[in-house]
């Protein structure tokens, strides 16, 4: 059996008891969160949230792509949230490579280059500051004051906020 038949198999469980309480399309807590696909960082959970109260957009480094400021003027502008939470964390593998690197390698192995930069930082906690600033300026969202980037620690479970 693969894997993704185990999953078919768990959500044929989930869903024989299947109740979603009648929730809104909109985040019942207004907010949006951009984190890191990192499968140590279960955002739901070290969040404390609930099914409906958020809108949750990961990819790798919770980087901040054209797609990622798409989903939050969304977000914001059709479904009423107002605050946007940053993830990022500790040990993440953006980390450990160079965007010029893995284009190198893409190109090598693939024959072309990406259309789409990898997004890959030296410093956690700069790249938080780099991504606040990308998403305070965007000039499509409404609410800019509530955005706010953290650290993860993925040994402790803990939040350090990135000034």
């Amino acid at each position: 059996m693969s894997v993704t038949d185990e999953l078919l198999a768990a959500n044929s469980t989930f869903a024989s008891s299947f109740d979603d309480g009648g929730l809104p399309g909109p985040p019942s807590r207004h907010v949006a969160v951009v984190a890191c696909m990192d499968a140590r960082l279960d955002v739901w959970r070290a969040l404390g949230l609930g099914q409906g109260e958020a809108h949750v957009i990961r990819n790798a480094g919770g980087v901040i792509t054209d797609d990622v400021l798409r989903s939050l003027t969304i977000s914001q502008r059709k479904l009423n949230t107002t605050e946007i939470v940053l993830v990022h964390h500790t040990k993440c593998g953006m980390a450990t490579f160079s965007d010029d690197d893995f284009v190198g390698e893409l190109e090598q192995e693939c024959g072309q280059r990406p259309g789409w930069a990898p997004g890959a930082f030296g410093d956690t906690e700069q790249d938080v500051r780099e991504s606040l600033a990308a998403v305070r300026s965007c000039p499509f969202l409404l609410h800019t004051d509530g955005v706010r980037g953290f650290v993860y620690d993925v040994d402790a479970g803990t939040l350090t906020e990135v000034e």
